[in-house]
């Protein structure tokens, strides 16, 4: 069996959703965590709404890129198939987050403790939501008649 390279490797790798996820994720944690720092440390936001902000900016690139890139759905928006849904379990997160991010700044005033938090709750519903992205929202099939990209190109 012939060795392939590491970027042959890294190209198959890429291709799959798991891996396209990941990476949609850790982009919107980078969105989030900086306007979650941002507002936290400049703006001298309790940590409470600025966690409210960073999760409601950082959920807008997470569901274009989602629904896009990862499981190539074109065409319109379905309101209460995609958006609605999506936006549930935003604010899902939103209140455990806020949870968390209320009980670390009782704890500590220190902004990397309330960005930790924020990434402690996130951190743990990400499974679930990919299984639920996954199987209800944009999966192979859910939406009859959108058109459906199944190798979704680079960004």
């Amino acid at each position: 069996m012939p060795r392939r390279s590491l970027l042959e490797f890294a190209r198959e790798q890429y291709a799959r959703r798991q891996v396209r996820y990941t990476l949609v994720s850790v982009i919107a944690v980078a969105v989030g965590q900086t306007v979650l720092l941002f507002c936290s440390v400049v703006l001298n936001m309790d940590p409470v709404p600025a966690n409210v902000v960073a999760v409601a900016i950082g959920s807008i690139p997470s569901y274009l890129l989602n629904r896009i890139w990862v499981w190539g759905r074109r065409g319109n928006h379905q309101f209460m198939r995609e958006v609605v849904p999506f936006w549930i379990m935003a604010f899902i997160g939103l209140a455990f987050s806020t949870l968390l991010v209320h009980y670390a700044s009782l704890w500590s005033d220190s902004p990397l403790v309330i960005n930790a938090a924020n990434l402690v709750a996130f951190g743990s519903l990400w499974v679930i939501k990919y299984l639920i992205l996954d199987s209800v929202m944009f999966g192979k099939g859910h939406h009859p008649g959108d058109e459906v990209v199944e190798e979704p190109a680079l960004v």
